[in-house]
């Protein structure tokens, strides 16, 4: 691509049924505006000025983002917004051609609309008069000239921006607000209220509390300790960056007096500043909104930017200097003492103002991290309507959780992170949506260990994503570079309860007992978690045929989150346990642990759960009922359409004695058969839909077909870990291998099963037809 040539500001293109306006940044199709994001709209617009030419994937990067390192990826999230804007499909790639090795290039022919159409209208609706004295003008030529050339030079004086202090590329930390006024409210509360005013920006990049957490833990400091000036600084060095902002408020007479500097760590040199007056306390706001554009602007950021992402303080958060309080108290407690602890401060929050959205939204996120949905739900639905009481971040994180967890649409809820992402690329909490809540449930575990790589690289002291990448590289079966994402956590002395579980997975998988122990351990007495990880160890124990064992961690398990306090984890736990039972052939005791489990509204795993349970004790009526009711409630969350109603209705259909109608249901499911549920407890619900298909296979006498879903349960460890299809799969293994006629290979498989359950109890309803199956082919 050749360079670019100046454009007249009021160029005006037409494709196809779109106009495009370069001065408003606006795309119409046929009139009607077009939804694009900043750098979509710039890529669309260097497409359109060299719609003759193949622009190159570096041509483009270069001109669209011409001050900021990216990769190719950024690139191509664009290309697929725009193709998405434009109205194509995978099948139909009308406007957009990707030349291979080279670029892109506009399929459609441009026409540029004259000047005439432009300036038409303005010159039949404006009459200019000029009076043109005769005599001397020049005098008056030069004095307009004068006064031309000092408009121009005031205005560039006026406007320019100044000299860049710090890069895109650059993070700073964020201290305390030194508080001279004797008023605690202030405490804490200033410095998150500048921090939601600083993340509006796409320049700069604050470092994250997780990861200040992190580094007062390497400097021998408790996780919430204060971020004096001086320690911000020592916290500045450590982490690399380039300046603490440090605050201070104090009372001038009547007024209060707001100051942030920002400042070099290396040298202490004073890189800005910026003050603001309040009048009282409710004008606080105000004045910090005022500083927070000033210092944004002065540090290097462009007007336009921060003019263009520049929501009031009250709007993004709460009017109430109390309610910020209560919020700002829960964010320093995460970290110092966990998802719990934090919940009642949040509560605190909306008591304060019911209308405070961000406070919503993580509610939303903690009752998730302590296994409630039902709650977390609500919370979620609660944010995604107040959404407009947020900056823009804020808008994107809401959205992309409320798609996600209340509606379980992952298309739009995957649309969102990317727009997110499009909007501002230092973000790491979208990546780690990606990898964590979105890509798993879909089974792109590729993709997710990608995302996660890209959180980490962002903020590399954030553990959560080291978990996240963890997950989909067992997943993937791949234990070594889960093992090293683990080993880079420890160098960073990083600890967390999702870490931990990570860990176990792998000694699961590794038959390493004492590695379980010690994950195991670790959460004992910790609130939210130290349920989990006792009903993880009954589902251990129930993978290897010891029933009384699990039945015993299963009731441990519901009597800890009855005891912190949970309503939806002993819920579930008595589903999961009724499941299970189910499967072993006690029918009596699953429907009785299902009833149990279904009390109030249930959440929606808990009622996928309990209807396959349900249709795995033969009340095939109930599992058709609760079925329906899925259907109903949740018309478009893509794990329930694409893979819980396919395996319920499947299951119903065995019930039935329709194998081929089974089969039939289960081919929906087939895109999205490895994934898993992540508002269920880990993993369970992983690969039912196999599980199913191998069962109706075997219904319909189909041997070949049967064994092959099973083995697919069996290449899959890293996925199904330790739920019960993973033990069951091998004994369905040998079945098929009988219904072929192999019985050499099904002995073997006979053989695994029984090793695998050589401790368990010898009452087991499965186990005692397995050995019974296996005699009568000695």
């Amino acid at each position: 691509m050749g360079s670019t040539a100046s454009h007249d500001k009021n160029e005006l293109y037409e494709f196809g049924p779109f106009r495009v306006d370069a001065e408003k940044d606006i795309l119409l199709r046929d009139g009607a505006p077009v939804a694009l994001t900043p750098k979509t709209f710039q890529v669309l617009l260097v497409l359109v000025r060299h719609s003759t030419e193949v622009v190159t994937k570096d041509d483009l990067m270069k001109t669209v983002w011409p001050d900021t390192f990216v990769e190719e990826t950024n690139l191509s999230r664009t290309i697929f917004m725009l193709r998405k804007a434009l109205g194509e499909t995978l099948q139909d790639r009308k406007y957009i051609v990707t030349v291979p090795g080279r670029g892109y290039r506009l399929a459609e022919s441009v026409r540029p609309v004259p000047d005439q159409e432009l300036t038409i209208a303005a010159v039949n609706h404006s009459r200019i008069q000029v009076q043109v004295e005769e005599k001397k003008p020049w005098p008056w030529i030069l004095a307009a000239a004068i006064f031309l050339v000092a408009a121009v030079a005031g205005a560039f004086w006026l406007h320019r921006s100044p000299r860049p202090v710090l890069t895109n590329r650059d993070t700073v930390v964020l201290a305390d607000f030194s508080n001279s006024t004797g008023n605690p409210i202030f405490d804490g509360t200033l410095r998150q209220g500048l921090s939601v005013e600083l993340e509006q920006s796409p320049f700069l990049s604050i470092i994250s509390d997780e990861q200040i957490a992190q580094t007062l833990r390497m400097m021998d400091l408790e996780t919430n300790a204060r971020l004096t000036a001086d320690v911000a600084r020592q916290i500045c060095k450590r982490t690399g960056s380039a300046a603490d902002l440090e605050g201070s408020i104090s009372r001038v007479g009547s007024q209060f007096l707001l100051t942030v500097r920002a400042v070099n760590c290396a040298n202490g040199e004073s890189l800005a500043s910026s003050e603001a007056a309040a009048a009282d306390e409710n004008h606080i706001f105000q004045a910090l909104g005022r500083v927070s554009s000033d210092i944004r602007n002065k540090l290097g950021e462009s007007l336009s930017t921060v003019q263009r992402f520049d929501t009031p303080l009250q709007q993004a958060t709460t009017p109430s200097l109390e309610a910020l309080k209560a919020f700002s108290s829960g964010i320093q407690v995460i970290n110092a003492r966990g998802s719990d602890a934090a919940i009642p401060f949040f509560e605190h929050a909306v008591e304060l103002d019911p209308k405070f959205a961000l406070a919503y939204a993580y509610l939303g996120i903690m009752e998730n991290d302590i296994l409630e949905p039902s709650k977390a739900v609500e919370y979620e639905r609660k944010a995604y309507e107040l959404r407009e009481r947020t900056n823009e971040v804020e808008k994107y994180a809401i959205t992309a959780s409320y798609e996600k967890e209340t509606k379980g649409d992952i298309d739009k809820a995957i649309d969102a992170c990317q727009l997110w992402i499009q909007a501002y690329p230092r973000a790491f909490h979208p990546h780690d949506l990606l990898a964590g809540a979105m890509l798993p449930v879909i089974g792109q575990y590729d993709r997710a260990v990608d995302e996660a790589s890209q959180a980490i690289r962002l903020s590399p002291d954030f553990p959560i994503a080291y978990a996240q990448r963890m997950f989909s590289l067992i997943a993937l079966n791949r234990l070594d570079d889960a093992k090293a994402t683990y080993a880079q956590a420890l160098e960073r002395r990083l600890s967390n309860p999702m870490l931990d579980l990570a860990v176990y997975q792998i000694a699961f998988l590794q038959n390493d007992d004492a590695g379980m122990a010690t994950e195991v351990a670790k959460t004992k007495g910790l609130p939210g978690f130290e349920d989990q990880f006792l009903n993880l160890e009954g589902d251990t124990a129930a993978y290897f045929g010891r029933l009384r064992d699990a039945r015993e961690y299963s009731r441990r398990a519901m009597d800890s989150a009855r005891e912190a306090g949970q309503n939806d984890a002993p819920l579930i736990y008595s589903i999961t346990s009724g499941l299970r039972e189910a499967w072993f052939g006690n029918k009596d005791e699953a429907k009785r642990r299902i009833v149990q489990g279904l009390q109030g509204t249930p959440p929606r795993d808990v009622l996928y759960l309990a209807a396959l349970a349900f249709a795995y004790s033969g009340e095939v009526a109930r599992a058709q009922t609760m079925a329906d009711n899925l259907a109903k409630r949740f018309p478009e969350d893509t794990i329930v359409q694409f893979n819980f109603l396919p395996t319920l209705r499947a299951k119903i259909a065995l019930d039935k004695a329709n194998a081929s109608a089974a089969i039939e249901y289960l081919k929906a499911a087939a895109p999205y058969e490895l994934g898993v549920s992540t508002q269920s407890p880990f993993t369970w619900t992983a690969m039912y839909p196999v599980f199913v298909r191998g069962e109706a296979y075997l219904a319909a006498r189909r041997g070949a077909e049967a064994a092959a879903e099973f083995q697919k349960i069996l290449d899959h460890p890293g996925i199904v870990l330790n739920q019960p299809v993973g033990a069951l799969a091998r004994l369905e293994l040998a079945r098929a291998y009988v219904l072929q006629g192999d019985t050499t290979k099904a002995k073997t498989a006979y053989q695994d099963f029984l090793k695998l359950w050589r401790n368990a109890e010898p009452d087991v309803p499965i186990l005692k037809e397995a050995k019974a199956e296996y005699a009568k082919l000695k």
